[in-house]
């Protein structure tokens, strides 16, 4: 995000004084907006996140593969849940639908997801995943609110978006939050990451 500024406004440092930590793709882009001066039309944060995806693009592939990974039990997880009658696994993010793809292509799961809420869904990550949970929820043909939904995720405003739709949380303390920090917030469990053995017992409906 920081090239995509410097490129379009002269301004690296634009993200600089605020945590963007589960914030929306084009939410951060706005409030970087407000903080240098310029306008946060439509049309300019699209410039911006245009030039943020093109960047990603080419410097996501520079990364060493011993460094960019998923986290530890994650590919299975979703692996399993898409083996099970009745699942249906989407992503929900605040990075842009074609953001997200640059990312997850690169480690070779991007196509493993069916569906999503995505940043470029709704700015409010709670909305996003309410987006999400509809549209699993047609995948399986039911009402959403016949729905057992789930979300994984390793920042409080994840917690938060999971309870704004009435979901479950597991938290995994994989980013820059705790696993007390999560619970905290409200997680329904947390562990420090997917590898943990109840993570995926609880996922599948377990408890």
């Amino acid at each position: 995000m920081e090239a995509a500024f410097e490129k379009l406004h002269g301004r690296r440092d634009a993200c600089d004084s605020f945590p963007m930590s589960g914030m929306t793709d084009r939410a951060i882009v706005r409030k970087a907006m407000h903080i240098i001066g310029v306008e946060d039309s439509a049309a300019a944060i699209d410039a911006v996140i245009d030039a943020y995806v093109a960047h990603l693009a080419e410097e996501v592939h520079k990364v060493d593969d011993q460094r960019y990974l998923v986290f530890p039990g994650m590919r299975e997880a979703v692996k399993e849940a898409r083996s099970r009658s009745g699942f249906a696994v989407g992503l929900g993010t605040g990075n842009v639908r074609e953001g997200a793809r640059v990312k997850l292509e690169r480690v070779s799961i991007y196509d493993q997801f069916d569906f999503g809420g995505f940043g470029c869904d709704n700015e409010d990550r709670t909305e996003l995943i309410r987006c999400g949970a509809k549209a699993g929820a047609a995948k399986l043909g039911v009402p959403v609110e016949e729905c057992r939904v789930v979300v994984i995720g390793d920042t409080p405003k994840d917690v938060h978006a999971a309870q704004g739709v009435g979901a479950e949380c597991i938290g995994v303390g994989t980013g820059t939050f705790s696993v007390q920090a999560l619970l905290d917030a409200g997680a329904t469990v947390a562990f420090p990451d997917f590898s943990h053995p109840q993570a995926l017992e609880i996922l599948l409906g377990g408890r």
